[in-house]
């Protein structure tokens, strides 16, 4: 059958990116040719996200791009663009992006192979949107295409999203949270470790909220994560997207028992002044946050600490800004991500009084993210002499230190890397390292040889 060579492009978070490769499995055992390069393929799905302004770029000149391609070539026959963009857009987009012959909506996703099926035996349609409401919950029936090194995987506890923060577009467009069955997502993990899966990243929109929609048997994250830790073969567990207001101690009682549970925690708390916190619609005023914080550091040894915050949010004055910054000086996160405010149509917060300028936003990212570089640059230096276990991901360019990889304070693609000295070890190896020299962001090692 012609057309049968897919390339599936993911953008934005790794919710999205296990949704694309729960889509590329299902391709894949359907006969189709999921392809590492667009340049080869007949069809392309780009599968998008639309959470803010920045997102949004990316999501259309992804879309441009591979529309161009199709130029004048045999292959790049079909472009389908799904998720988010279309989710929120629906049908405009029809007018907007002619060069696009099917728009599928975040809710298709066990749909793909039909959706394509018919695509390539009769064309693109007068109608080339399917959005329908965003209902899809995978479960471990789904096989996945992983497109992580073989060793690391996210596992995706739940969808959607029942907070309702003024800024923020989610909950339209993937629905209220509904958690996986705890044993459902024990099934995937075992599959994931079979495969030979290290390392598992617990991902959700707040994965502190997993279980509370849910009316038998244990499902709080806790046990998820002691159910987890049985699991052989798994070797590294890490926990992402915790809210401030879920973090309990049982939770932490829980990481710091476990072993297997990396001393890592994702907390985004977006701001620290309260006032910003209650326009945002955001659940735990500042004090919750600072003892949230004192608790996890008092209970985890050595815990490291991500968040990310929003900066230019309306209201936000010089003098509440100038809070936030004393809040990282006094604080010191490990990792720390800072997004400019997107005023998003849609959200309660886009008919706010007392918007930023632009320059404005751009300029106190700007200053946060100058003042963590400081704190990052410490923190990393602290670190040498230490002992840390490094997950071996491949070569580097350099001489000195030819591999590179993570250790537990490290996740992929956002907290920098380690590299490393040392012979003997392959890609997917754990090693005991020593701290030899840092920078700003990456921490260089030498292999502990027993």
């Amino acid at each position: 059958m012609k057309y049968r060579k897919v390339h599936i492009t993911s953008l934005g978070c790794p919710k999205n990116l296990v949704d694309s490769e729960v889509m590329g499995a299902l391709l894949s055992r359907s006969g189709y040719h999921v392809l590492p390069r667009d340049e080869e393929a007949d069809i392309i799905v780009i599968n998008t996200c639309a959470f803010i302004l920045p997102a949004k770029e990316e999501s259309i000149h992804e879309i441009l791009k591979a529309a161009e391609l199709r130029k004048g070539k045999e292959k790049a026959r079909y472009l389908v663009v799904t998720g988010c963009l279309p989710q929120r857009y629906g049908n405009t987009l029809e007018q907007e992006l002619p060069e696009v012959d099917l728009f599928l909506g975040v809710g298709e996703i066990p749909n793909i192979v039909s959706h394509l099926d018919r695509l390539t035996a009769r064309g693109p349609q007068g109608h080339r949107s399917v959005i329908g409401n965003p209902s899809f919950l995978m479960d471990a029936t789904y096989q996945r295409l992983l497109s992580t090194p073989f060793h690391t995987a996210y596992l995706k506890i739940a969808e959607g999203c029942s907070h309702r923060c003024s800024y923020c577009i989610i909950p339209s467009l993937r629905g209220n949270a509904r958690s996986r069955k705890i044993d459902d997502i024990l099934t995937e993990a075992e599959i994931l470790a079979r495969g030979g899966v290290k390392e598992i990243i617990i991902t959700a929109q707040d994965t502190t909220a997993y279980g509370r929609d849910l009316k038998k048997g244990k499902s709080s994250l806790s046990d998820l994560l002691k159910n987890l830790s049985l699991i052989q073969g798994i070797e590294w567990i890490r926990l992402l997207y915790t809210n401030p207001v879920g973090i309990t101690e049982n939770l932490l009682a829980t990481m710091r028992d476990e072993e297997k549970i990396c001393n890592y925690i994702d907390m985004p708390i977006q701001h620290i002044d309260n006032g910003i916190l209650k326009a945002m619609n955001r659940k735990g005023e500042s004090s919750l946050i600072r003892r949230t914080i004192e608790r996890v550091r008092a209970t985890i040894p050595h815990v490291t600490l991500r968040t990310s915050l929003i900066v230019g949010f309306p209201g936000e004055t010089p003098t509440i800004f100038k809070r936030l910054i004393a809040f990282i000086r006094e604080v010191r996160f490990d990792h720390l991500g800072v997004f400019t405010y997107s005023r998003e149509e849609s959200t309660k917060a886009a008919s706010f009084s007392s918007q930023v300028p632009e320059k404005q936003k751009e300029f106190r990212r700007h200053v946060l993210m100058s003042e963590q570089a400081s704190v990052s640059l410490a923190i990393n230096r602290s670190l040498i002499g230490s002992t840390q276990e490094v997950l071996i991901e491949g070569k580097s360019a350099s001489s000195e230190f030819p591999l590179r990889g993570r250790c537990r304070r490290q996740a992929p693609d956002i907290d920098g890397i380690t590299f490393v000295k040392g012979g003997n070890v392959v890609a997917g190896d754990i090693i005991s390292c020593t701290i030899v020299a840092a920078d700003l962001y990456d921490i260089y090692a030498e292999r502990i040889v027993s």
